[in-house]
Parts: C-alpha cells; structure tokens; sequence
C-alpha cells in the first residue's frame, strides 16, 4: 500500500467532529497545523487526487503521518490550533513572528500631562493611543506633536522644575512653548494636550477650528506670543492632514485585512483605522513555502489580536471565509474586547472600495518583496557557486569570538535566511572551559556546544545551517572542521578573512582563499555578515562587562554583597540611578537595611 493511499484510509476512520491536526514529516517533525470544523472530510480531501495548489501539494508529499485532537467546539479547536502553532512553528503555516508587545503613545494624567511612549496598557488613569506597528512609527508621532504643539520633549517634570533652569535649546528654536519659563499657563498647556489628543483620535479638523478660536481671542487679548504659537500650530496641522489619509467616516473604528497569494508568495495588508483616518498599517509577507489561504486567515488574525490588545469594533475581509468561521472569529474578537466585533467581507459600496484599496497595498507590496527574494536568490546561486557548495545555503549562520583580554569571552552567532538576517535566532555564547585568550579553543567550544542541538525540535538550534561562516582565518577552519569530524557532521565552513583594515578581503576553506570582490552581491552580503556578527558579539561582551563593573562598584561598600547589589541595579534599573537616589530611596529596597541606605548614599555623595 502507498503511502497516500494509507493515510486516505487513516483519514476515513475519523470523525465528523470539531478538531486540531497535525502533519508530521519522515523524521517525525511538525510541517503543517490545521483545524476543522468537520475532521473528516478536512483531512481525507489532502490524500485525495484531484487538483491542488503547488504550496499544498508540496506539504503532502512531505507527509509520513499525522495525529489529531477532538475538541467540544470550534472555539476549542480554534484556540489550540494557534497554541500548536505557536509551540511548533510549522514550516508551511502562515505566522506572526514572535516579538515583544506592540507600542502605544500615552498621555499621562495631572496638571501637565507628558506624551511617551509605552510598551504596556496599564489602570493608570492616563490615555493610551495605539497600538501602533513599530517604535519608529510612534516616535515619529510623538516628535510630530511636540514640534506641531509646542510641548515639552525634556525629561522636566513640572511644575516641579518651573524656573529651576534655563530654557532648552528647542525653546530658543521655537519648537517648545517653554513650559519651564513659568510664562505658559495650566490651562494653556493643557489646550496643547487636548489638542494632541484630537489629532491622536483622527480629528484634526476640529483641533483647526479650536486654534483659529484660540489664535483670535489671544490677538483680541494682546497676547500676541501666544497668538503666533496657535498660527505656527495650525500651519504645522495643515502638513500633517496632507499625510493622513481619511477613508471613513469620523465614527469609523475599523481594521482592514487583505490577502493577496501567487504560487511565489503571500502578503496580509492590514490597514488600522481610526475617527476615519488611516493611522497606521502593517505587511506581512510569506515566501512559497507557506500555504496562504482564506482559511488560514481566522487563526492568524486571532493572534494578531493576541499581540496587539486592542480589537476595532469593525473588521473587514478583501476575502470570503465560510459562516462557521466569519461566527468563530467574532465570537472569538468579542471575547478579547468584552463586546460585540462584526466581522465583514463588503460585496459594495465605500467598504468594498476600502478593501480594494488594502488588496491592492498587499499586491505592491508582494510585488516588491518577489523583485528582493529574486535578488537574493541570484546573489546566494553565486555564492553556492563561488565555493563549490551542493544546495542553495539558505541558512548560513556566522561566528565570532569576542574578549577583554582573558576575560569576558564571548561567542556571538548571527543567522541569515533566504539573504535577510533573522535577529530571533542570534545567540550568543559565554566561553567556559577556555583558559586565557585562545580564539580557536573557544571557538571549537561555542560550535560543539551550537552543533550538539542540531534536531533538539523547535527554536533557532533545531535548523541545520546550510553553510557556517567564521569570523578568522584557515586556522579557524581546521579547528571547526576537526569537530565536526569527531561529531560525524557534514557542513560546509568557511571563514572570513580581512585586510590589513580589518575589512573583508575573501573567504577560505584549509588551504585556499577565495575571492569574493569580483562579484558585488556576494561581497555585500558577505561584509554584512561579518560587520553584524562582529557588532553583535561585542555587544554581548561588552555587557558582560558592564554587568561585572556595575556590580563591583556596588560590592566596594561595606554590607553590600552580590545578592544586595543586584537588589538595586534591578529596582533603580541600572547604577546611575543608585547614585541618584537618597538614602530613604534606598532602604526601601527590599533586603536593604537603613544602614545599608545610609551607606550606599554616603558612598556616591562624599562631598
């Protein structure tokens, strides 16, 4: 019996109920997670003949086996599907990648309220605006409103600080109202804050109604300073309506999903709306190897909201998913927002244009993301070529050991896949068995200890490189090669040799260099690496050391041992706010005696 024809029968015997499945390869290792509302006839339809994508069929020829789980519901099924993938990180699912909790702009509360940044949404009786896609995005709003507005950007408290101070720089180049002058009232600054938080709703009309309001009546009063800041405002607010684009209604709370899919990639747009407004939009692209679907899309927008914490009233599909899901997803939303989500798919009218609109961003935007993986690709073929290697080196991961003199030694291992680096698998490693400053002992070390994970199952050490670099010469080679030998593994390495400048001359295997300047892709991407992996492995060094330093200055004061020290560099966040803190700051610290706080404040306060 073949093997299709055995896992047809296999799918046959199960059940017409909700559940989870799994795909598993020869070697046992998860490629595929899915869930359906009828098991049954989900599974068998993939070992049928009969016409399938390219994606597809390539996963089930992958398969060897798959197990499943029976759930109650589909919300069950729903809810392990996205904790199996997550755990698994299937090759042929479409994810998000793991990153921290996405940004918000927080404008705190009190009679001069601040505008930051934040990482969490806490009870604090502040406003939160967000979340946003990136850091970056959020700082540039903050820097646009602080300039537009006038508000502080300084880490002045007030009123506390009124006039301890001489205005700032960006007071003299009238980019702040100058809060700490005392010349700028409570209830002026706080029509700057009102009118921050209008253009974070979307609503810049209204905060140009209430400037123009504001610029007459201070002309009418003489307040002819006052008057000047409300006319460079409202310019500013003029720039800053051209960028944003309004879609909707002002009411409109609202995210828009597209997804476009080709047999070479997938691209998801999703564009964030908010009073009306396009305040924010993300991309996420997929190479040929993910299966994209309509019916993949409930557990990928489910984690995105996941990450994100907050769900719109309103989303919007470009595409069709059955009832069964449409009901899933919103029942699914409504529970993480405490209220009611409508989930859509528009067949007219101005919802529908808005949906063309995101399909059409997620088109261009696959569109560019072919023409880069085509230059990549090109770029890697040469590569493979230059040194003689039998696959494409999709995964090529890079080595560099790093010490102050005998200490802090550090191995920093950078991965590039598909030519672009993949921060998520960077690990570094702390030599221990090295005595003195003997690079390719510790070289030898950091690489049995990387090569002894190879297969441990999910995370950055269960991929098999494609091809290891080493930041050295043939001597580096040897030693890698050697222990390779001894571990019955087969890799190809090279290492990555520099000119007199310490910049990238060539590659070489034991005996030979290799040149790698006649072709422009290949040396860039070589020289990349080599510059990241070095950057990375000093930076882990060097906080190595930072950590020692800081808390051998804390253990020069008596009664302050390890445990003590490392009390306050976790509550302060770091030595330079010890120093700052007084003594009743310091003894509040959990373990710390007022003796202690006494003593740790005289230490940084002799004078």
């Amino acid at each position: 019996m073949d093997r299709l024809q055995r896992l047809l029968e296999k799918a046959n015997t199960l059940p017409l109920c909700p559940g989870v499945y799994i795909m598993r390869d020869r070697w046992g290792k998860v490629i595929y997670v899915g869930k359906s509302r009828k098991l049954k006839n989900r599974v068998s339809q993939y070992f049928q003949s009969g016409e399938k994508n390219l994606k597809t069929a390539k996963m089930v020829s992958l398969v060897e086996d798959f197990e499943y789980f029976l759930c109650d519901t589909e919300m069950e099924a729903l809810t392990l599907e996205n904790r199996l993938i997550k755990q698994h990180a299937p090759k042929y699912n479409i994810r998000l990648k793991d990153s921290k909790s996405y940004p918000y702009i927080k404008v705190t509360d009190g009679p001069y309220p601040a505008i930051m940044y934040s990482r969490k949404r806490i009870s604090d009786r502040a406003k939160y605006f967000g979340p946003y896609s990136g850091v970056s995005t959020v700082f540039s709003i903050i820097n646009l409103l602080q300039k537009t507005l006038g508000i502080p950007s300084c880490k002045r408290s007030f009123p506390r600080d009124i006039g301890r101070e001489r205005p700032c720089l960006y007071y003299q180049m009238g980019q702040c109202m100058g809060v700490c002058t005392g010349k700028i009232s409570p209830e002026e600054y706080a029509e700057s804050i009102k009118c921050a938080v209008n253009i974070l709703r979307g609503n810049t009309v209204l905060v140009r109604r209430d400037l123009e309001a504001q610029m007459l009546e201070f002309a009418e009063n003489e307040q002819f300073e006052a008057a000047a800041r409300c006319r460079d405002a409202i310019s500013a607010l003029e720039k800053l309506s051209e960028k944003q684009k309004v879609v909707a209604s002002p009411d409109a709370d609202r995210d828009v999903f597209a997804l476009y899919c080709d047999e070479q990639c997938a691209c998801i747009s999703v564009f964030n709306i908010r009073q009306g407004a396009v305040t924010d939009k993300s991309e996420f692209c997929f190479g040929a190897d993910m299966i994209a679907e309509a019916e993949e899309m409930p557990a990928f927008i489910c984690d995105y909201y996941l990450k994100r914490e907050y769900v719109p009233h309103q989303v919007l599909l470009s595409f069709d998913i059955s009832d069964e899901d449409r009901e899933l997803m919103s029942e699914a939303l409504s529970g993480m927002a405490g209220r009611n989500v409508e989930i859509r798919t528009p067949e007219r009218g101005e919802m529908k244009a808005l949906c063309e609109m995101v399909y059409d961003n997620a088109r261009e935007k696959a569109k560019m993301y072919k023409i880069d993986a085509e230059k990549d690709d090109e770029t890697l073929v040469k590569l493979a070529s230059m040194l003689g290697l039998e696959v494409l080196p999709q995964r090529i991961e890079a080595y560099d050991i790093s010490n102050l003199a005998s200490e802090h030694k550090t191995c920093g291992m950078v991965v590039m896949e598909n030519g672009k680096l993949k921060k998520s698998d960077y690990r570094s490693f702390t030599i221990k068995t090295v005595e003195g400053t003997d690079d390719y002992a510790s070289m030898r070390e950091a690489i049995s200890r990387r090569l002894s994970h190879l297969g441990d199952g999910t995370g950055s050490f269960a991929s098999v490189p494609d091809l290891i670099l080493l930041d050295g010469g043939k001597g580096h080679v040897s030693t890698v090669k050697a222990l390779m030998e001894e571990m019955g593994i087969d890799i190809p390495v090279f290492g990555m040799v520099k000119d007199d400048f310490h910049k990238t001359r060539a590659l070489c295997d034991e005996e030979n260099e290799i040149s790698i300047a006649r072709d422009r892709g290949v040396f860039s991407l070589v020289y990349r690496l080599q510059e990241e992996v070095h950057r990375f492995s000093v930076s882990r060094m060097d906080s190595a050391k930072r950590k020692t330093l800081t808390t051998s200055t804390l253990l020069k004061i008596d009664g302050i041992g390890e445990a003590k020290a490392r009390a306050l560099l976790k509550h302060f966040g770091g030595l330079a706010a010890v120093k700052t803190a007084s003594a009743q700051e310091i003894s509040a610290v959990k373990g710390i005696s007022v003796s202690d706080g006494e003593r740790v404040y005289k230490y940084f306060h002799k004078d």
